[in-house]
């Protein structure tokens, strides 16, 4: 049976294409375990912190409850365009209120293919967010993990 090297090539590359797209391999997902937490006042610090760097008034921060994202650039206007998602650095989960009420909880966070060319690790994009109040996240405090209660069984 004869083949086209030509073609076979160009099948392998178009395959490689769509698996990269697929399997996004340069984007990473961690989640924090056990998750860090912001006390009240290092809290405070870091929101205000993001607000006065807020993306749409030229700073490189859109926070929201729930998510912190990083961009490489501040937007080009008030409402995100696809160009501005596509300068995503990566974004922070956080829960406000956890484990008390004004305490924040930082459990996972997202490195983009953008961020990942850029050089951001994890690691690097929790720092770049604590670093307003002054603290890395290797020596963020860290949710007490309590062993599950035994399991009840009537006998």
């Amino acid at each position: 049976m004869k083949t086209d090297m030509r073609a076979d090539a160009a099948r392998g590359e178009a395959m490689e294409t769509l698996a990269s797209l697929l399997y996004d391999d340069l984007t990473v997902t961690e989640v924090i375990r056990p998750a860090a937490v912001l006390s009240e006042t290092n809290a405070r610090t870091v929101l205000a912190a993001l607000e006065n760097n807020d993306v749409r008034q030229g700073g490189r921060w859109h926070a929201e409850p729930g998510c912190w994202r990083f961009y490489e650039s501040p937007w080009s206007s008030n409402v995100e365009t696809t160009a501005d998602k596509d300068r995503l650095i990566g974004s922070i989960q956080v829960a406000y209120g956890m484990p008390t009420r004004y305490e924040i909880t930082i459990f996972r966070a997202t490195i983009t293919v953008n961020g990942s060319r850029w050089g951001y690790s994890v690691t690097s994009l929790c720092d770049e967010a604590l670093s307003f109040a002054g603290v890395t996240l290797a020596k963020c405090p860290r949710v007490d993990l309590v062993a599950p209660p035994k399991p009840f069984r009537m006998r």
